[in-house]
C-alpha cells in the first residue's frame, strides 16, 4: 500500500498531492454528477431530491435501532420540504437477501397507495427490494411474477412493450457494501430454494441517491466486514473480466478500492466510531458500484448466489475470489500481478508478484487474499461455514447452468458455458471447500 504522510498525502503513486479519498471522490462525482449526494452533510439533499421527484412519496424503511436516527432524519426533512406522504410512514422494507415475498408485499403497497415517487432508506437488501417492487407494481398486468425480469434488460423490454415508465426512486443508503443505491442490479432470493437471482437493467437505477457515510458508524463488525468484502469483490471481479476498452478505468477503480478496503477495514473493526475509516469504506463501496456499472461481476458473485442460507453475500464472495484468482491468473497475468502488488504493499503477499507468472502468480495472490481474510476474522474456505454441505456445491453448479445467470459465466476472463461448468467450476468449488489450491484445473 502506498505510504502516506500524517495528513494523508501519498508519498508514491500517480498523484503525489492527492489522497486516495480525494481520488475516490473525484471519480464518483464525475460519474454521478448532481444525482448523488455523498459524504458529510449528504442528508441535507433528501428533502429537495424527493420534493422534485413526485407529488407524493411512499417511504420504505425497517425499524432496526441502528437505522432509526437516519430514518427519523429523513422523515423530518421530508416534512420540512412539504412532501406529501402516501400510505404509512414509513412502510416496512425488506429482510436480508431480499426475499421474494417481501418484494411482493412492497409492490402491493405501491399499488395500493399510488405514490408519485418511492423513497427507500436502508441497506442493499431494502434498496434491491424497492427496485424490484417498483417493477412489479408498474407491470403487474404484464407479468406480476418477478421471475419474468431476472436476467439482462427484461424490464426495459417490458416497459417498451407497455409504453410505461417506472416511478422515480430515491435511495438513501445506510451501509457500505452493495452500492445498490447507484446501480442497475437488484438481487432477489427464493428462500425456499436457497437461491438468489438477479435483475440487471438500467431502468431500475435510482433517479437520486444519498449516502452520508456517518450513518455507518453504528454498523457492527460483522456488517462492516461483509460490506468491505462485497465492495472489494465488485471492483476485483470487474477488473478481472472487463474487455480491453474498459480496462484502464476498471484498473483505476479496482486498485483504489483495494487500497481503501485493506487500509480501512481493520481500523473500522478496531474502533467502531472511526469516521475516517467509515468514510474510506463508504467511498470503496461507491467505487465498487461504479465498477459494476462499467463491467460485470463473475465467478465469486455467481457462486455466492447459492450460499445465501449459510453466509452473508460479502463473506461468500470473499471466500470464493482467491480460488477464482488461481483459475483466472494464466489468462490475465498483468491484472492479477497489479492486484498482488497492492496486497504485498499491505503485507499480505511475501513474494514479489513481478517475479511470478501463470498459476504460481495466481496462487501467491490467492494466499495474500486468504491472509487478509484471516486477519479480519472471516472464513477462507467453504468448509469453515457451519451450515455448508456438499449440496451447496451441487446447487452452485446447477445455478451456473441457468440461462438467467449466464452473464456471470460470460463475464469471466476465462469464459465458460454450461457444458464446461462441471469440468472447471466443480474443481474450483472443491478447492474452496478445503483450501487445497492444487484441485483447481486451469484451461
Amino acid at each position: 500500500m502506498a505510504l502516506r504522510l500524517e495528513d494523508g498525502r501519498r508519498l508514491e503513486g500517480d498523484s503525489p498531492a492527492m489522497t486516495n479519498r480525494e481520488r475516490a471522490r473525484d471519480l464518483i462525482r464525475a460519474w454521478k454528477g448532481d444525482n448523488y449526494a455523498f459524504g458529510a452533510g449528504a442528508l441535507d439533499h433528501i428533502g429537495p431530491y424527493v420534493a422534485g421527484a413526485g407529488a407524493s412519496a411512499l417511504v420504505f424503511a425497517n425499524d432496526g435501532a441502528w437505522l432509526r436516527p437516519t430514518v427519523g432524519r429523513v422523515m423530518r426533512d421530508l416534512a420540512a420540504a412539504r412532501v406529501r406522504l402516501a400510505g404509512d410512514a414509513p412502510c416496512l422494507a425488506a429482510r436480508p437477501n431480499t426475499p421474494r415475498e417481501d418484494v411482493r408485499r412492497m409492490a402491493d403497497a405501491i399499488r395500493r397507495f399510488a405514490p408519485g415517487c418511492i423513497v427507500v432508506v436502508g441497506a442493499g437488501s431494502s434498496i434491491d427490494a424497492a427496485k424490484a417492487a417498483n417493477v412489479l407494481a408498474t407491470l403487474d398486468d404484464v407479468d406480476d411474477d418477478v421471475e419474468a425480469y431476472f436476467g439482462v434488460g427484461k424490464v426495459t423490454e417490458a416497459l417498451a412493450r407497455s409504453g410505461r415508465t417506472l416511478r422515480p426512486l430515491v435511495a438513501v443508503q445506510t451501509a457500505a457494501g452493495s452500492a445498490a443505491h447507484l446501480t442497475r442490479y437488484a438481487n432477489v432470493t427464493d428462500t425456499a430454494a436457497g437461491q438468489k437471482k438477479l435483475i440487471v437493467d438500467d431502468a431500475i437505477v435510482p433517479a437520486k441517491a444519498v449516502f452520508d457515510y456517518s450513518s455507518t458508524l453504528s454498523a457492527s463488525p460483522e456488517l462492516t466486514v461483509d460490506g468491505a468484502l462485497d465492495s472489494l469483490a465488485h471492483s476485483l471481479e470487474v477488473f478481472y473480466g472487463i474487455g480491453d476498452a474498459g480496462e484502464q478505468l476498471a484498473r483505476e477503480i479496482a486498485l483504489l478500492t483495494l487500497e481503501l478496503v485493506l487500509q480501512a477495514t481493520p481500523a473500522a473493526i478496531a474502533v467502531q466510531a472511526d469516521l475516517n475509516a467509515r468514510t474510506d469504506l463508504g467511498l470503496a463501496a461507491d467505487l465498487g458500484g461504479y465498477a459494476i456499472m462499467v463491467g460485470g461481476t463473475n465467478g465469486g458473485h455467481l457462486t455466492s448466489f447459492s450460499l445465501v442460507d449459510v453466509t452473508s453475500h460479502g463473506r461468500a464472495c470473499g471466500v470464493m475470489n482467491p480460488y477464482y484468482t488461481v483459475f483466472f491468473a494464466p489468462a490475465i497475468e498483468d491484472r492479477v500481478r497489479a492486484i498482488g502488488r497492492v496486497y504485498r504493499q499491505a503485507g499480505f503477499v511475501d513474494t514479489d508478484p513481478d517475479t511470478l507468472s501463470g498459476r504460481c502468480l495466481g496462487e501467491a495472490v490467492a494466499a495474500g487474499m486468504i491472509a487478509f481474510a484471516r486477519s479480519i476474522g472471516t472464513p477462507a474456505t467453504l468448509g469453515e461455514l457451519p451450515a455448508f454441505t456438499d449440496a451447496h456445491i451441487d446447487r452452485a453448479l446447477a445455478a451456473a447452468k441457468n440461462p438467467q445467470l449466464d452473464m456471470k459465466l460470460k463475464n469471466m476472463p476465462v469464459p465458460l458455458n454450461a457444458s464446461l461448468v462441471d469440468d472447471y467450476m466443480a474443481p474450483i468449488l472443491n478447492a474452496a471447500r478445503t483450501g487445497d489450491l492444487s484441485l483447481i484445473r486451469n484451461v
